[in-house]
């Protein structure tokens, strides 16, 4: 499985553009959300897949890196290009 430390992406997100999925909950994602990332909380994620593209990267995020991580397993399970940020949003934010 691919990851990539907080701090890492907070930088790959300032320089490129990336595909984010915040799998967080509604109402952790109303605390705060990465510009641009696409909200599909965790237990829901097999009902977007249709939505994904197979041949772009994804970077998976959460509260702290627990649930990004085992959808990140999932995903790379199905084919999909997936990271799990480690440390989730809880990391993030002293980045940002």
């Amino acid at each position: 499985m691919l990851e990539v430390s907080s701090k890492d992406f907070v930088s790959k997100l300032q320089s490129e553009s990336l595909n984010v999925i915040d799998v967080r909950e509604d109402f952790e994602v109303q605390m705060g959300m990465i510009e641009g990332a696409l909200h599909i909380p965790m237990n829901t994620i097999s009902d977007h897949m249709h939505e994904l593209k197979i041949d772009e990267t994804y970077y998976i995020v959460c509260a702290h890196g627990i649930r990004s991580e085992r959808v990140t397993e999932y995903l790379t399970e199905h084919d999909f290009k997936a990271v799990n940020v480690q440390g989730g949003m809880a990391e993030i934010e002293q980045f940002l």
